[in-house]
């Protein structure tokens, strides 16, 4: 393995709420909706040498509305409808299609890529040769902030109101100590402080 000196850093992306409008079970290409001023985020992150990785839970496939593959589609036209509003190319897509109440039995797993575990994290720092503690990982819920703070990343809340709903399923309570480095209203005004706070 690298030494630290040569590791990249990241920023994770939690999908729905933070890059795309969250909608309810978003499985179709015509459902994607890409959030105001994302793509020039997204740009100015990969300019300061940032990684783009989203890390996602999807619960769409343990319910059995879409296929692993399925998704795979979706988040390659995602990535292409980024791109022609001027956005970089993400660097990949992590997510974890487990729930513990899964309808199709193969996916009703305690796993460790369910956020708030930081199985996707971890995984993809392995991947790319990560520096976690120069990393940062945003999102909207809870959960976000408990994954990338138990992977060692700076924790940003985007406060898009789904921070306020209870908490989705987990295989363990949530610290409700745990705050994020940062909170702000959306994925610009968190580049804006990531490129600040490096």
């Amino acid at each position: 393995m690298s030494s630290p000196a040569h590791f990249s850093r990241a920023v994770f992306l939690d999908r729905d709420g933070v890059i795309v409008e969250d909608v309810d079970w978003l499985i179709q290409p015509g459902q994607i909706r890409v959030l105001p001023g994302v793509p020039e985020a997204l740009r100015r992150l990969a300019g300061a040498g940032f990684r783009l990785i989203v890390a996602t839970n999807q619960p769409v496939v343990a319910r059995g509305f879409a296929t692993e593959a399925q998704l795979e589609t979706l988040h390659a036209a995602m990535d292409a409808q980024l791109t022609a509003g001027g956005a970089p190319p993400l660097d990949r897509f992590y997510f974890c299609p487990h729930h513990p109440n899964a309808t199709l039995p193969a996916y009703r797993v305690i796993c460790d890529c369910r956020k708030p575990r930081p199985g996707l994290l971890l995984r993809a720092a392995e991947d790319f040769h990560l520096d976690l503690p120069a990393s940062f990982m945003i999102g909207d819920r809870p959960t976000d902030i408990a994954a990338g703070a138990a992977a060692g990343c700076r924790t940003i809340l985007v406060q898009t109101g789904k921070h306020l709903l209870a908490p989705i399923q987990t295989a363990e309570p949530l610290d409700p100590g745990l705050k994020p480095d940062w909170t702000c209203a959306d994925l610009p005004a968190a580049a804006e402080w990531i490129l600040k706070n490096p």
